[in-house]
C-alpha cells in the first residue's frame, strides 16, 4: 500500500469558521410565584408510621387518628423527632423527651377513590376494587 504524505503550507493562512448565532426566541412570562414566608421554628413529627415536618400554623393530612375527637379539640403528638427554633436544632435519640407538638383537630375525611385492577389477558380475569384512604386533617398551633 502506498503511503500518502501530508506536508504543511506555511504560505496559506486558513480563515477561521464564522459561527451562526442564533438569536434566542423571546423568554415567556413565568408566572409569579406567591411569596411563602416559612416560620423560623420547625419541627420532625412520627405518626401513622409516617414522619412529617411541621411548623405552627400549618394544616397537614396525617393517617386517621383513634378516637372521636371534636372539631377544635386538642392533638399532642408526643414522637417529636427533630426540633429547629432558628438559632438550634435538637435532634432525638430516637425522640426528644420533654417536647411536645400541639394540634387542633379539624375533621376526619377519606381521600379521593382509586381504582386497584387486577387484569389476567386472554383467560377473562378482570376485577376492580375501589379504595378511599382515611385521613385526619389537623392544625398544628404550638411547637414545644
Amino acid at each position: 500500500m502506498a503511503e500518502k504524505k501530508v506536508t504543511k503550507n506555511d504560505g496559506e493562512k486558513k480563515t477561521p469558521l464564522k459561527r451562526v448565532v442564533k438569536k434566542d426566541a423571546p423568554k415567556k412570562a413565568e408566572p409569579k410565584k406567591a411569596a411563602v414566608k416559612k416560620a423560623d421554628s420547625f419541627a420532625v413529627i412520627a405518626t401513622g408510621g409516617k414522619q412529617y415536618i411541621v411548623r405552627e400554623g400549618d394544616a397537614l393530612n396525617v393517617e386517621k387518628l383513634d378516637g372521636e375527637h371534636k372539631e377544635g379539640a386538642k392533638i399532642e403528638f408526643t414522637k417529636v423527632l427533630l426540633v429547629d427554633d432558628g438559632k438550634t436544632t435538637t435532634v432525638g435519640d430516637p425522640t426528644i423527651s420533654g417536647v411536645k407538638v400541639t394540634a387542633e383537630f379539624a375533621e376526619n375525611a377519606r381521600e379521593r377513590k382509586i381504582s386497584v385492577i387486577r387484569f389476567r389477558s386472554k383467560s377473562r380475569y378482570f376485577k376492580n376494587r375501589g379504595h378511599r384512604q382515611p385521613y385526619t386533617r389537623v392544625k398544628i398551633t404550638k411547637i414545644g
